[in-house]
């Protein structure tokens, strides 16, 4: 069984933890999300979203709230620069 399958979703993750789901070369935003206090399961929501899942699902706003909506602001912080 990997590592990812054993962990308890409602587990809230270590920084070396959190630089492997997020991944990138960034601690202050590593720090930044472990401060949030979000679990595996809300970082791992926060992702999906990040990635594009709410187009996939025709959302036209996040329905995000509490400590997912934080890490997702802070995973698309950036995309807000660039545009």
């Amino acid at each position: 069984m990997s590592e990812r399958a054993r962990r308890n979703p409602h587990a809230r993750p270590t920084l070396s933890e959190i630089a492997e789901l997020v991944g990138g070369d960034d601690p202050v935003r590593h720090l930044r999300i472990l401060k949030t206090g979000a679990t595996f399961a809300e970082i791992e929501q926060a992702l999906a979203w990040a990635q594009g899942a709410g187009e996939v699902l025709g959302e036209e706003e996040r329905p995000l709230s509490g400590r997912v909506a934080a890490v997702y602001d802070i995973l698309t912080e950036d995309r807000d620069e660039l545009e």
